[in-house]
């Protein structure tokens, strides 16, 4: 399938002529990702994950469009009535089809901010048996081999360290970088530097991709 990074956690993904996004958020180009998409995929509430009024919308374009997000953001979608019947709930540890690809998923839990900060749920998703996002978090898939890996590798809940355990525990073959919008050049660099290095040792080959880059996976 053809994998197309957009700023920040959005990915689309493109197999047999079917369109698949995951976690269009108001920091990536939502409005471009979502056009011709089958299913749209969300991790979690956080608008950095999903721009409600551009999926809204997209939704109302296209009635053949359909979502699947954690209990709560379909339940909020689902206000929006004359879209309500194609929002569906996506509980952990399920399987489903979404527009002709196969879904699992994993987790639960968004990773702890800070203590008075609420934990919000946040669902992983494995494409395909093949692409994993993980949302805001670091669960890593039981059960099964990861073979492309998408890296949040920036965020307000997480450190170097935990990025880098985080890519050889599932040591996938290859990884690419998602939530990186909060990184100046340097941070990023430096950031990746250890991601590549380390990750080889463990047999992950790491790939920077710039919004809009797209790679076969």
């Amino acid at each position: 399938m053809l994998l197309t990074k957009y700023t920040h956690a959005c990915v689309r993904l493109e197999k047999d002529g079917n369109v698949l996004v995951i976690d269009p958020g108001t920091f990536s180009e939502s409005g471009e990702a979502l056009t011709g998409a089958h299913a749209v995929l969300i991790t979690h509430e956080h608008n950095d994950h999903i721009d409600r009024p551009a999926l809204v919308s997209a939704l109302r374009s296209d009635g053949g469009l359909v979502v699947h997000a954690p209990a709560g953001v379909a339940a909020a979608l689902r206000e929006e009535a004359d879209v309500a019947a194609r929002v569906h709930t996506a509980e952990p540890g399920s399987d489903f089809d979404a527009a002709g690809f196969t879904v699992r998923t994993f987790g639960g839990q968004h990773a702890v901010i800070h203590a008075q900060i609420p934990v919000v749920a946040n669902i992983g998703y494995l494409i395909d048996d093949n692409v994993f996002h993980p949302g805001d978090s670091f669960v890593v898939p039981d059960g099964i081999e990861v073979k492309t890996l998408l890296v949040p590798i920036h965020a307000p809940w997480s450190k170097v360290g935990e990025v880098v355990d985080f890519v050889i525990s599932v040591r996938a073959p290859r990884a690419f970088p998602v939530h990186d919008a909060l990184l100046n050049e340097l941070g990023r660099g430096i950031v990746e530097g250890h991601v590549r290095r380390i990750g080889a040792r463990y047999g992950t080959s790491y790939e920077r991709l710039d919004p809009r880059d797209s790679v076969e996976v």
